[in-house]
């Protein structure tokens, strides 16, 4: 991208706090940002955003990748002890329809023990939300990807099929950003 995604504007707000404000707005018990060590940028947008900075989780080793930040999360000690369920929500997808979210929450009250995931085009995709054994199982993984952990995961994997195709698309380039910018 050339700079970081979850910076980029979306909307009257940014990527992050678009998928912050859907977050909240679905009524999640928690919010937690992974980032990197130091990372002023978007301390500085976190703050505009008014998001605590208790719910920041440091991320000492980024550069191992995505499932590093979700270990890194796993292992935080600030999970409010209500929790049941954790969704592992990738930072650059703001375009998802509030609607999939709110399904992918029903269903999830309907199977609470089961890894839940949407799907689309025959693959599950993110957001993934995860119950209290599969996110505590999470802690001590030798796994190299969310993907190997769940499949090697106990717990029972769950899905849905959907219509969004948002949740085919990552900003992974400008070219992406552009298509999911025009789609919403």
């Amino acid at each position: 991208m050339g700079r970081p995604k979850v910076l980029l504007p979306w909307r009257d707000t940014t990527v992050i706090g678009q998928i912050i404000r859907q977050w909240r707005e679905l009524g999640a018990g928690q919010i937690a940002v992974v980032h990197r060590p130091n990372d002023v940028t978007l301390f500085a947008e976190l703050d505009r955003l008014k998001f605590s900075a208790q719910d920041r989780i440091k991320n000492s080793q980024p550069e191992l990748g995505m499932f590093s930040s979700i270990v890194c999360a796993a292992n935080w000690p600030g999970w409010r002890n209500e929790i049941s369920g954790w969704a592992i929500a990738l930072g650059d997808q703001p375009h998802l329809q509030t609607g999939t979210l709110r399904t992918l929450l029903e269903f999830v009250a309907q199977n609470p023990d089961a890894v839940c995931q949407p799907q689309f085009g025959g693959h599950a995709r993110h957001p993934v939300i995860l119950p209290r054994a599969a996110f505590v199982g999470l802690k001590t993984s030798h796994a190299e990807s969310l993907k190997d952990f769940l499949n090697a995961a106990s717990c029972r994997r769950a899905v849905f099929a959907t219509n969004d195709s948002g949740l085919d698309l990552d900003l992974d380039a400008p070219d992406d950003y552009q298509r999911a910018r025009a789609a919403v």
